[in-house]
C-alpha cells in the first residue's frame, strides 16, 4: 500500500467522470467460495465449461433457473480457484452459505493500495559495482523468473520495461496482453503480460463502465512504480527533478514481468475489489507466474472470507510465492493486514538516503526536513512565517485550518508568506496545493505526535519541506514568541550515508496478528520510504488534476514500496533455487534478516524507541545472506491443511480445499505450525512448541542460542542438531516456562538462533503473558 497523495475530496470527481451514468446505486455483490476444482492443473475447455455450468446449477437451485443464475453471476472462477461472484440479496447469500459444497460466502469488499539507492543499501551492489558474491550475479539478475503484479496496471512505454538485451519469452508462459482499445497495452520480451479485471468494481459502483476501463494501462502510477521496483530493467540517469540521480533497476532486473490491473478510481476510499482480485489470481496462476507481488489490502478478516487470502492460498499450493504489503495504518498495534500464513507480509523502513531541505528560522535555528519539491524560493532571503491556524477564513475552525484543508486558508493573510501546516487528514501534497492557491511562497509541513520522526520527501508544487514532530514544536514556539517571525527553506539536496538506518516508518502497520496471534506478522521489513521507481506519464507526481508536470520516475513511500523490494528478491532466489518451495524462500529471507541498523545498534521505531518484531517481524531483509541460509523451516500443502484443521475447519471443508482426501490429525496445535517465527499467545506456566528445520547447505552441526523474552526461561531440546546431507530434516522443541518471581504483563520479545559457526538461522520469539 502506498501512502496516498490523492485528496479524498477529489475522489467523487474521478469516479463520476469515468462512469457513463451518474447513477450511484451500490448493489451488493458477493463471492461464493467453493474450494478446489476436481480437474487437474491443465484443464481442457470441457473442464472449464463444466466448472462454469456447475456454478450456474448451484445458484439456480436457489434462485429458480439457470437463466436467472447466469444474469446474477459476473465472474466464474474455473481454473484454480473454485467459486463465483454474483449479485445476491441478503437472503440468497444466507441460503447459499448453508449449501454443503460451499466453504464461505462473503461480500465483494474493497481494498486500498497499500529505485536508485535501495539495492546499494541492501548490498546487492556497492557504489554501482556488483560484487562477485552478490545474489544478483549468482542468480543472473533473476533471469527468466516471471513476476506478476496485482495493482493499477502498467505504463508500458517506461524504459524500465524495455526488452533490450532480453532473450525469447520462456516457453512455459501462457499469458497474454489485452489491448481491447486504442489505450491498450502492447507487450514485449520484458513485459510479457498485461490484463485487466473490472467486473467486481463495476458491480460495486452499480454503473456501466466506459471504454477507459477496458485497459491494463496505468493512469495512476502506483502499479508502474511497484512493478518496476520488483522487476524493472536497468535505466541509467534516472532521477526525480534531478535528485537521487543513478541507475534505476528492480530487484530482479532480468525477470519477465506481467501486470494484472485490479485497482480503479477510488470509491469511498476503496479501489481494488475482492471479486477482481480473485479473478486475477486465478488467471495469473494459469499464466505461469513464479512470484505475485500484491501491494494492497484491507482490514484483516478470517482467511477464507478474504479474497486476497483465498487467491494467495491457491497460488502457494501451486508453488507460487505471494508477497504482500503489511498496510499503512501504523503505528497503532494490531493494524497489520494480509495476515495469512501462506502470504509473505512486508513492513516498511527507511534507507540511508534522504532528500533534505532545511528550515532556517529567523532566530538562527536550522531544522532538517525532507522534500522533492520541483521549485525553490525565488531569492535567498527570509520570508514572513505564519501558522495556518492564524489565517483561517470566516466560519472555519482553527483545527481544520492548521491542517490546511481545502477552502480554509484566507489568501489575504497568506499572500507572500511561508505557511506552517500540520500533517493529517488530507494528503501532504494537497496541503501544499492549498497553500499555493492561497498565495503562499512556501510551506513547512510539521508532523503530528503520532507521526513522530518520520518525514517523507514529496514532489510538492511549491517550495516546501516536511519536518518531524519535535522540530515542528520548535517552529510553532518560535512563531508564538517572535514579534515578526521569518524563515527560509533551502533547496533540496540528496544526502547519502544517513545514520541511523534503517528505522521503522511510523505508517507501517504493526502486529499483533488479530486473526491468528500464533502467527507473527509482519514477516519482514524492507525499504519503503522515498523510493524512486518508474511512473505513469498520464498524471503528475502529486496525482492531482492541476499538476501538469510529467516525469518518468518519481518517489513514493508506503508498504506498497517495500513489498516489491521483497518480491524482486524472491525472484532472485527462485532463479537461484528453483526447487525451493514458497515457504523455504520465505524462511531463507526471514531467518537471515538483521535487527540492527548501520550504527550496529538495535533498530529504532519512528518514535526513537527500540522497535520490536511487531514492527519489523524477523528483521530487515539481507538478500545476499538469504541465498545461503543453512537451514529452512519448510512447509507443504498438508501442513497448511493441518493448520486449517487446528483452526476449526472440519473434514467436509478439507475435502473442498484439497484435490485429494486429507485427514485432520487427532491432535494438532496451531502454535506447532512450522513457521520461521515463534509466537506464544496467552502464555501461562509452561508452554512447549515444536518445529522442524531442513538442511539446505553442507553437512554440519548446529547449536541453539537463545535470548529469552522477559519473564520466561526458554529451553531447546535437543540443543544440537547434526545434519549428514542436504535435504535432511530434524525436529526440536522449545519450552517456555514462567519465572516464579516475576509477574510481567503484555508482550515480551527474544530470539532463537541455530548456528554452525558460518550460518546464523535466527527466529524471533514473542510471548504474550496472560
Amino acid at each position: 500500500m502506498r501512502l496516498s497523495t490523492l485528496s479524498s475530496l477529489l475522489l467523487p470527481f474521478f469516479v463520476f467522470s469515468l462512469l457513463q451514468t451518474s447513477t450511484f446505486a451500490i448493489k451488493k455483490s458477493y463471492i461464493v467460495y467453493l474450494g478446489e476444482h476436481t480437474h487437474g492443473v491443465n484443464p481442457t475447455s470441457v473442464d472449464l465449461d463444466h466448472a462454469t455450468n456447475s456454478h450456474y446449477e448451484l445458484l439456480a437451485s436457489l434462485v429458480g433457473s439457470n437463466e436467472i443464475a447466469k444474469e446474477k453471476i459476473f465472474y466464474s472462477y474455473t481454473r484454480n480457484i473454485n467459486g463465483f461472484a454474483a449479485i445476491l440479496d441478503d437472503e440468497e447469500a444466507a441460503k447459499i452459505a448453508k449449501h454443503p459444497n460451499v466453504v464461505s460466502v462473503f461480500l465483494n469488499k474493497g481494498r486500498k493500495l497499500h529505485t536508485t539507492r535501495s539495492w546499494d543499501f541492501l548490498r546487492l551492489e556497492k557504489d554501482g559495482v556488483i560484487p562477485s558474491g552478490s545474489l544478483w550475479k549468482k542468480s543472473r539478475f533473476g533471469a527468466d523468473t516471471i513476476i506478476g503484479n496485482l495493482d493499477t496496471g502498467v505504463w508500458p512505454e517506461s524504459r524500465s520495461f524495455s526488452d533490450e538485451g532480453m532473450g525469447p519469452i520462456p516457453s512455459r508462459w501462457r499469458g497474454y496482453c489485452q489491448h481491447d482499445t486504442d489505450d491498450g497495452v502492447r507487450c514485449n520480451r520484458k513485459l510479457i503480460g498485461a490484463r485487466y479485471f473490472n467486473k467486481g468494481y463495476s458491480a460495486f459502483v452499480g454503473g456501466k463502465l466506459n471504454d477507459t476501463f477496458k485497459t491494463a494501462r496505468d493512469h495512476e502510477g502506483h502499479g508502474t512504480h511497484t512493478l518496476s521496483t520488483a522487476g524493472g530493467n536497468f535505466v541509467p540517469e534516472a532521477s526525480v527533478f534531478g535528485h537521487g540521480n543513478g541507475t534505476a533497476k528492480g530487484g530482479s532486473p532480468q525477470a519477465r514481468v506481467a501486470a494484472y490491473k485490479v485497482c480503479w478510481p477510488p470509491v469511498n476510499g476503496n479501489q481494488c475489489f475482492d471479486a477482481d482480485i480473485m479473478a486475477a489470481f486465478d488467471a495469473a496462476i494459469s499464466d505461469g507466474v513464479d512470484v505475485l507481488s500484491v501491494s494492497l489490502g484491507g482490514d484483516p478478516s478470517e482467511f477464507f472470507e478474504d479474497g486476497l487470502s483465498v487467491g494467495a492460498f491457491h497460488a502457494v499450493k501451486k508453488g507460487i510465492s505471494v508477497v504482500s504489503s503489511a498496510g499503512n495504518s501504523g503505528p497503532s498495534p494490531g493494524t497489520v493486514s494480509n495476515v495469512s500464513p501462506w502470504m509473505f507480509t512486508i513492513g516498511a523502513s527507511t534507507l540511508d538516503r534522504e532528500f533534505s531541505s532545511y528550515v532556517e528560522l529567523g532566530d538562527n535555528k536550522h531544522l532538517k526536513g525532507a522534500s522533492l519539491a520541483s521549485v525553490a524560493l525565488s531569492s535567498r532571503t527570509f520570508y514572513p512565517l505564519i501558522s495556518a491556524e492564524k489565517v483561517k477564513v470566516a466560519n472555519t475552525s482553527a483545527a481544520d485550518t492548521i491542517l490546511c484543508l481545502p477552502g480554509t486558508l484566507d489568501p489575504k493573510k497568506v499572500m507572500g508568506k511561508i505557511i506552517v501546516c500540520l500533517r493529517g487528514i488530507n494528503a501532504r501534497t494537497d496541503k501544499g496545493k492549498q497553500a499555493l492557491l492561497a498565495g503562499a511562497v512556501g510551506m513547512i509541513l510539521a508532523n503530528d505526535k503520532n507521526s513522530g520522526n518520520e518525514v517523507l520527501a514529496d514532489p510538492h508544487l511549491l517550495p516546501a519541506t516536511h519536518i518531524n514532530f519535535t522540530d515542528g514544536a520548535t517552529v510553532f514556539a518560535y512563531i508564538n514568541s517572535a514579534k515578526n517571525p521569518t524563515a527560509y527553506i533551502t533547496p533540496v539536496k540528496t544526502e547519502l550515508g544517513i545514520k541511523p538506518a534503517p528505522f521503522m516508518a511510523s505508517f507501517s502497520s504493526r502486529g499483533p496478528n488479530l486473526i491468528e496471534p500464533s502467527i507473527l506478522k509482519p514477516d519482514i521489513t524492507a525499504p519503503g520510504v522515498s523510493i524512486i521507481a518508474a511512473f505513469t506519464e498520464s498524471v503528475g507526481p502529486t496525482e492531482d488534476k492541476s499538476d501538469k508536470r510529467r516525469i518518468p520516475f518519481t518517489s513514493q513511500s508506503g508498504t506498497s514500496m517495500s513489498c516489491p523490494h521483497v518480491s524482486g528478491i524472491v525472484g532472485l532466489l527462485k532463479s537461484l533455487h528453483p526447487d525451493w518451495s514458497p515457504a523455504a524462500v520465505k524462511s531463507a529471507i526471514m531467518t537471515s534478516a538483521k535487527t540492527r541498523d548501520n550504527t550496529a545498534k538495535p533498530m529504532l521505531d519512528s518514535s526513537n524507541k527500540r522497535a520490536t518484531p511487531f514492527a519489523y517481524g524477523a528483521g530487515h531483509v539481507r538478500p545476499n545472506r538469504a541465498m545461503d541460509p543453512g537451514l529452512v523451516y519448510d512447509l507443504t500443502v498438508d501442513d497448511y491443511l493441518n493448520f486449517l484443521c487446528a483452526r476449526g475447519y472440519n473434514q467436509r471443508m478439507m475435502r473442498l480445499f484439497s484435490d485429494k482426501p486429507h485427514a485432520c490429525p487427532k491432535s494438532y496445535n496451531v502454535a506447532d505450525f512450522n513457521y520461521p517465527s515463534i509466537s506464544v499467545p496467552q502464555h501461562s506456566g509452561s508452554t512447549t512448541i515444536s518445529r522442524k528445520v531442513k538442511n539446505v547447505g553442507p553437512p554440519g552441526t548446529y547449536k541453539a542460542h537463545v535470548r529469552s523474552p522477559a519473564g520466561v526461561t526458554v529451553s531447546v531440546n535437543p540443543s544440537s542438531l547434526t545434519f549428514k546431507k542436504s535435504g535432511e530434516e530434524k525436529k526440536f522443541e522449545v519450552t517456555f516456562k514462567s519465572k516464579s518471581n516475576v509477574q510481567p504483563a503484555g508482550y515480551a520479545f527474544g530470539h532463537l538462533t541455530w548456528s554452525d559457526g558460518h550460518h546464523h538461522v535466527r527466529s524471533p520469539l514473542v510471548v504474550e503473558h496472560k
